[in-house]
């Protein structure tokens, strides 16, 4: 059955799932949805005996389906190669009665790669496909992660280009460090003075700039996006819920049908929603658990049904959720308000505008399978201290804020169904925090001894990712105030880095 996609704002008509990865954002704002969620048609079992590559298949072939079969298999098996330091590609770790599905194997030792590493082949297919000649510009905001996992999957594809903000003082040194070292003559990376929420409006804008657009169009480029917001981001997010799934069937720790819980460390919504689309597709999944930090946005929504950034921002040491505008959440809003277009275009005008908006009460019976709660600093160095003592298990900070959050649920509710967390980023992507958690000793030591220390202390190799970096000459030193991206972008394409 074709799945056709449409604008969570209503306008225009519905396109395939090529054009809705070419598009990124539709034109009106709004992000493309498919018009149904398609249900697996393999059972449970067939997919416990499959690897990743054929899981991935059989997910994405029921949502990407105007893609053939060779030219699908072909994206994935590109994809999902010996970039990755495992097999297993998302291996599970049994960890303190939880399982962690560590998303971090990739290139860039952090989740975005998992479906990064299959979205440049998924754009060339869609160009291909819809006969594109124009140079496709990828424009991204990232809050740490995002961004070098775009970089490495787009730099130096042919008949691309992409250009990534990041907010200048709201990203790890390591997270920096690897964004500012990538090669590649059709890539461009900008420190902005501001904030992630700052970054992602601004490339919103630039996606909404008409003038823009046909300006760039009469030079032979188009705009497309990597982030989340770009439906080629999300579909691929949804295949490692059911290999987590399904790697539990296989190996009997679950029995076929049996309901897990799903935790979450939560900034953007993608990869969270990703799990609800999983849910919704079939896979038994009970409760999914939005993991919050001090920027705890999500966790108020969840307690009020309103949704209101006119708050501090807090820079916290899981930077990548330091997010105050979770963008996926609009295409949440748009099904809980039952794909009326109409009442998702007046909340997020309200939240453009006042900062702020309330669902209804039938919205809010309409969100009973989500669960929010979130971890303060304290309380996030404290759950990687914790697990390591006991467990000798190491997690990043953002991990680390999933796994608090999960023990918050427990001690709430008493629910001990058998629960996957989305373990988001290796440690060595966070030695600092992580380390300083563990013990106060190593506050004095530098960012790559660091790293030694905790190749030492968890008995785990150094990653590729990180010892590329060590030495690599900075390569992107450009920075800009947010009113002066557009200007950024026409330097770019015009050959002035």
């Amino acid at each position: 059955m074709e799945i056709l996609y449409k604008s969570t704002r209503g306008e225009g008509t519905a396109v395939t799932a090529s054009q809705a990865i070419l598009k990124g954002l539709s034109e009106d704002g709004g992000l493309y949805v498919p018009e149904n969620i398609p249900l697996l048609d393999k059972s449970l079992q067939e997919l416990s005996e499959m690897e990743y590559k054929q899981i991935a298949y059989e997910v994405m072939k029921l949502y990407l389906t105007d893609f053939t079969e060779e030219e699908l298999k072909n994206c994935i098996a590109k994809a999902y190669d010996e970039k990755f330091d495992t097999e297993a590609i998302a291996p599970l770790a049994e960890a303190d009665g939880a399982y962690y599905l560590e998303l971090f194997h990739g290139a860039t030792i952090a989740f975005k790669d998992m479906a990064l590493s299959i979205l440049p082949h998924l754009m060339i297919t869609s160009a291909r496909k819809n006969k594109v000649t124009n140079k496709i510009v990828i424009l991204t905001a990232t809050s740490g992660d995002t961004g070098k996992a775009a970089l490495a999957g787009f730099a130096d594809v042919e008949g691309t280009g992409i250009i990534v903000f990041y907010p200048k003082d709201g990203v790890s040194p390591i997270q920096e460090k690897q964004m500012v070292t990538q090669k590649g003559a059709n890539t461009l990376v900008v420190g902005i003075h501001g904030n992630f929420d700052d970054a992602q409006t601004g490339v919103k804008k630039l996606f909404s700039d008409k003038a823009l657009a046909e300006e760039m169009a009469q030079k032979g480029y188009q705009f497309s996006s990597a982030n989340s917001i770009n439906i080629g981001r999300l579909v691929p997010q949804i295949c490692y819920y059911v290999h987590a799934y399904a790697t539990l069937l296989r190996e009997e720790k679950i029995a076929a049908g049996e309901q897990i819980n799903v935790v979450v460390p939560t900034g953007n919504f993608g990869n969270i929603l990703a799990a609800y689309y999983a849910k919704n597709m079939g896979l038994p999944i009970g409760r999914l658990i939005c993991a919050s930090n001090d920027n705890k946005v999500l966790y108020d929504f969840f307690r009020t049904g309103i949704y209101d950034r006119n708050r501090e921002f807090m820079l916290t040491s899981s930077p990548s959720m330091d997010i105050l505008i979770s963008s996926n959440l609009e295409r949440m809003i748009y099904r809980i308000a039952g794909g009326d277009a109409q009442k998702n275009m007046e909340l997020m005008t309200a939240l453009s505008g006042e900062g702020k908006y309330e669902i209804t009460e039938q919205m809010k019976a309409n969100l009973e399978d989500f669960y929010g709660n979130f971890a303060a600093e304290a309380e996030t160095a404290e759950e990687i201290n914790r697990l390591y003592r006991t467990c000798g298990y190491v997690i990043d900070t953002h991990t680390a804020v999933a796994s608090a959050v999960y023990r918050k649920y427990r001690k709430e509710t008493g629910d001990d169904t058998k629960t996957v967390i989305a373990s988001t980023a290796s440690p060595f992507k966070f030695t600092r925090s992580v380390m300083n958690s563990i013990d106060t000793k190593y506050e004095t030591m530098d960012d790559f001894a660091l790293v030694d220390e905790l190749s030492a202390l968890a008995g785990l190799a150094v990653p590729k990712a990180i010892e590329e970096i060590r030495t690599a000459p900075v390569l992107h030193n450009r920075q800009c105030d947010v009113n002066e991206m557009k200007d950024v972008v026409k330097d770019f394409l015009k050959g002035d880095k």
